[in-house]
């Protein structure tokens, strides 16, 4: 086994970083009453009503959670209630109340994760499949939480997940191609490079397929408010104080939102393929969006960043056109999947209209000058081409 093989991290080399079995779709019943206001958070959210809901909750028992499945659904649920009762009605608030900030802190403490919504319970978690024998794809796949619901929220989370499913191919691709870098086997790359362009292929054929059921304006306007986080937010300059949470005490805490940055897909084949990043605040920024990874994701990210350079092993064996040809096309995918991110970013948010403090169109949910990032991080990736 190599360093960066799926199995010594958890992963699955069918599902890549989704989870193995399908998510847990309902806590026990125990958690009846948080399960309840879940389900019903479109109506609450209408009613405006979801605040005064959320108060009269009763206490979630976290000692209670006895599977990883139903700690994961437990920071699902969460995670939605809480962004629902800071954004879902105005003014946007900046404290949550202790029924709800306790146990969302003790269950992401149980994961590794700061108590916000992130990637993994925004998509990575939160699906099921329509035919429980069909595929993990767009057209079988179905949110378990939502915010408002409608086809254009569920189809941007749903092109994600479909995403992350075709990026299993690629997963394994790495760990293959480790292996063939560690054993000096030219071949063996030139078949694990040749697997990742495929993967690659299918992820930029999904990403594209954004379009046919999120609208930009519907996607800016009824889906982007709820994913912001708290951190360089304007609408909430002391950021969000998590109150009974002794270990905040009264002190505002600081979090990203959700972003497709806390995904380790475009981080691992990186540093598989060797794509570096400028030293300056954006590098900065990639590196803290692994603090909202789940664990193993990150640790396996960590691997693929170690052990010996496949751009080193390419490019000392540029008389073989046929690895260097199939390494230049996998760093064009990422470039083009890039590419492809960018110009969605532009059009669904720097193009739309703000309206308000809380949905700002030059900030990302993560809480950065996203056009300006994403444009650098797409150009570094085509300056990575082996000559």
């Amino acid at each position: 086994m190599t360093s960066c093989d799926l199995q010594l991290f958890g992963l699955s080399e069918t599902r890549g970083f989704l989870p193995h079995s399908d998510p847990l779709l309902c806590l026990p019943d125990t958690f009846s009453a948080w399960e309840r206001v879940g389900h019903n958070l479109p109506k609450y959210l209408a009613g405006l009503s979801l605040r005064k809901a959320v108060d009269a909750l009763p206490t979630f028992k976290t000692d209670a959670l006895k599977t990883e499945a139903e700690v994961h659904r437990a920071m699902v649920i969460l995670s939605f209630i809480g962004h629902a009762y800071v954004f879902g009605e105005k003014p946007v608030v900046d404290r949550i109340p202790a029924v709800l900030a306790r146990p969302w802190h003790e269950v992401a403490t149980k994961l590794g994760r700061p108590p916000v919504l992130s990637y993994a319970s925004y998509a990575l978690d939160n699906w099921q499949r329509i035919d429980p024998n069909g595929p993990i794809a767009m057209g079988n796949v179905a949110l378990a939480q939502n915010f408002l619901a409608g086809i254009d929220e569920e189809w941007f989370v749903i092109v994600h997940v479909d995403i992350e499913a075709r990026a299993a191919q690629a997963l394994k691709a790495i760990a293959a191609g480790r292996r063939a870098v560690e054993s000096s086997d030219e071949g063996a790359l030139v078949a694990a490079l040749t697997e990742m362009a495929s993967s690659l292929d299918g992820m930029y054929g999904a990403l594209c397929r954004m379009v046919e059921h999120c609208d930009p304006f519907v996607y800016f306007h009824r889906v982007r408010p709820y994913i912001h986080g708290w951190k360089n937010n304007p609408s909430l300059p002391n950021g969000l104080v998590y109150e009974g949470v002794k270990e905040y005490g009264e002190a505002g805490q600081f979090f990203r939102g959700e972003t497709g940055a806390q995904s380790g897909i475009i981080p691992c084949l990186d540093g598989f393929l060797g794509v570096g990043h400028a030293d300056d605040p954006l590098k900065a920024y990639l590196m803290e969006m692994r603090l909202y990874m789940p664990q193993q994701h990150r640790k396996f990210l960590e691997a693929t960043e170690g052990g010996p350079s496949t751009r080193g092993f390419v490019a000392a064996r540029t008389a073989n056109t046929a690895l260097e040809k199939v390494y230049n096309e996998c760093v064009e995918w990422v470039e083009k999947f890039r590419t492809k991110h960018l110009e969605y970013a532009v059009s669904y948010i720097a193009s739309q209209a703000q309206r308000d403090l809380s949905n700002p169109s030059q900030i990302g949910t993560g809480g950065t000058p996203f056009v300006k990032y994403l444009t650098k991080h797409r150009d570094e990736t085509g300056q990575h081409r082996v000559p």
